[in-house]
């Protein structure tokens, strides 16, 4: 297979992968729906931030670590499920409504940053994917292994960034639909935390049962 085919083949594997719901896209859609476009925005930066981090990590070899030492995954995937359910949690909580306080009193760029960053460390659906598929594009024949991490770490980057960039960009627009409707922007904060733990439960439940 030609290399430029073979990357080809990996940004399939990689939109495949980045377009399934999962912890990275509640929480980046969650942030837009609660701070706007621009708080949506700088959880998609963290999350990509997070990725940059995977990337690294299975060119370093850690994976092998995680392969050799099972209970090392399971509290990662435990770890990963409780953060995403506490966030869901406090947003079940939470009797702030979208039109109460300004956009910048909710959370700072650097707060929602740092969240969406460690959300996206402690996705174990990257993991998984960073194990087992990652590994069977780096290729000695096709050159510097360094090289081709930093490729298919930019392949990677930017499919989260069109991905979730556009859940960022919508849920701005439905942010700004319920502005206008009192209540309803509470309620669907609520409906986002209960669909947050049930994501993190379920994420738990699959990776847990696949050990």
């Amino acid at each position: 297979m030609e290399h430029t085919a073979h990357l080809w083949l990996f940004f399939v594997m990689v939109f495949g992968v980045v377009l399934l719901p999962g912890l990275d896209m509640a929480y980046v859609m969650a942030s837009a729906l609660v701070g706007g476009r621009r708080t949506g925005l700088v959880a998609t930066a963290g999350v990509i931030a997070g990725g940059v981090c995977h990337v690294a990590m299975g060119a370093l070899g850690i994976m092998a670590v995680l392969r050799l030492v099972p209970a090392a995954f399971n509290g990662v995937l435990l770890a990963g499920a409780l953060y995403i359910a506490w966030i869901g949690w406090t947003l079940l909580r939470s009797r702030v409504t979208l039109g109460e306080l300004p956009l910048q009193s909710r959370r700072s760029s650097l707060a929602t940053f740092r969240q969406g960053m460690l959300t996206c460390l402690l996705n174990p659906k990257a993991y998984l994917f960073m194990l087992a598929v990652f590994p069977q594009f780096i290729k000695p024949e096709y050159g510097s292994l360094w090289i081709q991490a930093v490729v298919m770490g930019l392949i990677i980057a930017v499919t989260q960034a069109g991905v979730y960039g556009g859940m960022a960009l919508a849920g701005d627009h439905v942010r700004s639909w319920l502005a206008s409707r009192p209540g309803a922007d509470a309620l669907l904060a609520r409906l986002v935390g209960g669909l947050l733990v049930a994501t993190a439960i379920f994420t738990a439940y699959e990776g847990w049962r696949g050990l």
